[in-house]
Order: C-alpha cells, then sequence, then structure tokens
C-alpha cells in the first residue's frame, strides 16, 4: 500500500490531458502523475502497465507522484540549500517541483537564502506533509551506540564547536571529532568516511578521519609514493619541513609523517635527505 513520502511501483488506471492516474492501492486513491514528469523515452507506457513513482504533495497538499528521485528521502539526513523564506519558514531545494518546507519551529537558526544546512527530512503525520528540519537532535536515535573500536563508518558533518566538529554517523548517532585530529579542512555539510575511536559510557561518541593503527601509515604510505612519482621521484618536504607544510600538502601530521617515510626508508623504497625524500628505483 503507497504512503506519501515512499516510493511505489503502480499500475496505470487511465490517462487524461493532465498525465496518467495510478492506483495508490490504498488510502491515498488515485495518484496524478503529471504529463510533464513522464520521461521521452516513456511516452509508450499504456493503461495497466506498473511505474516505479515517488510520492509527496504538490502545492496544494494533495498526494501526488514523479518520477524524479529526490535529493533526500523521509528518513534521511542531507545537505540542502535554501531558496527561499517566509514568516513561516523556509524552502529548501531537494529536486522536485515542489520546494521542501522548513517551519520556524523546525529550525535550529533562522534559514537565509543561499546557505546550504544539514537537516532531517519526515513526514509529519499530524499533517501528511514531509518536512524538514535542522533540529537534529530530535532525529537522532537515542540508544546506546554499538559501533565497534576502530569501525569505518559515514559521516556527515554538521556543527563546529570549540572542541572540534559534530558530525552525524551512520546517519544515527552524533559523535565529535576533536579539532586535534582535524589536518584538513572541514565545514558543516561535508560528508566523509571516519572511524570510531571511542565510545563512552555515556554514550557519547569520538570520531577520527583517519583509520586507526598499521592501517593509517598503510595508506599514508601509498599516498606519500603516489605523489613521488607524480614529481619525477623527488619531493622537498621531509622530516625538517614545519608542521604546517606537512598539513597543507598532505593534511596529516608531523608524526604520522615522519612514521610513514620512516617506514619506507626501512622498506627501501625512499631515501631521506637534506632536499627532500627521493623515490629508489
Amino acid at each position: 500500500m503507497a504512503s506519501i513520502g515512499e516510493r511505489a511501483t503502480l499500475p496505470i488506471l487511465r490517462e487524461t490531458k493532465s498525465g496518467m492516474f495510478l492506483d495508490s492501492e490504498g488510502e491515498l486513491g488515485e495518484l496524478l502523475l503529471p504529463g510533464k514528469e513522464i520521461p521521452a523515452s516513456k511516452k509508450q507506457w499504456k493503461i495497466g502497465d506498473s511505474v516505479e513513482v515517488f510520492i509527496y504533495c504538490d502545492s496544494e497538499d494533495r498526494p501526488i507522484a514523479t518520477t524524479r528521485t529526490p535529493l533526500a528521502e523521509p528518513g534521511e539526513f542531507a545537505v540542502l540549500n535554501c531558496i527561499a523564506t517566509t514568516g513561516f519558514g523556509a524552502f529548501l531545494d531537494w529536486g522536485l517541483p515542489k520546494d521542501l518546507f522548513v517551519p520556524l519551529r523546525e529550525q535550529s537558526q533562522r534559514m537565509q537564502v543561499g546557505e546550504r544546512y544539514v537537516v532531517h527530512v519526515h513526514v509529519d503525520h499530524a499533517s501528511d506533509r514531509i518536512l524538514a528540519s535542522s533540529r537534529l537532535a530530535r532525529h537522532l536515535e537515542k540508544s546506546h551506540p554499538s559501533f565497534l573500536i576502530g569501525q569505518e563508518v559515514d559521516l556527515l558533518v554538521f556543527a563546529q564547536t570549540d572542541l572540534g566538529y559534530k558530525a552525524i554517523i551512520d546517519s544515527t548517532h552524533a559523535g565529535l571529532i576533536f579539532a586535534n585530529e582535524v589536518f584538513r579542512p572541514l565545514k558543516p555539510g561535508d560528508q566523509c568516511k571516519g572511524y570510531i575511536s571511542q565510545v563512552r559510557s555515556d554514550g557519547k561518541i569520538d570520531i577520527t578521519l583517519n583509520p586507526p593503527g598499521r592501517k593509517r601509515i598503510d595508506q599514508l604510505e601509498e599516498r606519500i609514493l603516489n605523489e613521488l612519482q607524480e614529481r619525477g621521484g623527488h619531493w622537498t618536504l621531509c622530516d625538517k619541513s614545519s608542521p604546517e607544510a606537512i598539513k597543507t600538502a598532505l593534511g596529516v601530521s608531523k608524526k604520522a609523517f615522519k612514521q610513514a617515510t620512516g617506514a619506507l626508508f626501512k622498506k627501501q623504497k625512499i631515501s631521506i635527505g637534506k632536499d627532500g625524500i627521493r623515490l629508489i628505483e
């Protein structure tokens, strides 16, 4: 049975000048798939054929179907652009003809046109409308996390604090990346891979952007070798370089750089001199 905010494969009941009407097989009744929503390659659709659609509400809050895929579906977190504001809320571009509404009560701060915001998309069951919220804590899981130390996870950065950066982990919990663990530009809205470094007894989660242990150094060794090859076998970056220069070039600490170059030297893959590091043929 089709519901608002979900994808469904529905049969075509009839065709009119407005478009095709689909059988929702439930309380929504017949759903209009507007003619402008029908791809040119699908004009051969006929009554009885099944069509995969996403169901949402049009500008008059009537259930309607689309063959487009929104940038985010209910239950998901996403980074979306604000394209309009009113006294009641803001509208975000989510890839559908009707923009996504964020009521004032669901804004952690007043949204501004042209800015990008991390939001949670959900169905408001009181009105059956799809809404977005930047009050993310309301939509994160409250249960104690079951992540393992060293586990690779997907991160969505949503705030910067004095301690570092807050990020949504695998679309479920929030965690913290400490500032001293960040060696490359990072800002709210960025999406990247990360690793669980600690799960505290109170459920708070610490995250790092670098893989744990030997895996981290192995990856850095490979990056250094690739860079040397691109530079013709010589790179002026070396142990004597400043931490800032190393951070700018590789996005890692000087300690990690020295560990990686030391390992490559022991494997006789590079030589280390006063003028930098060189590939050994």
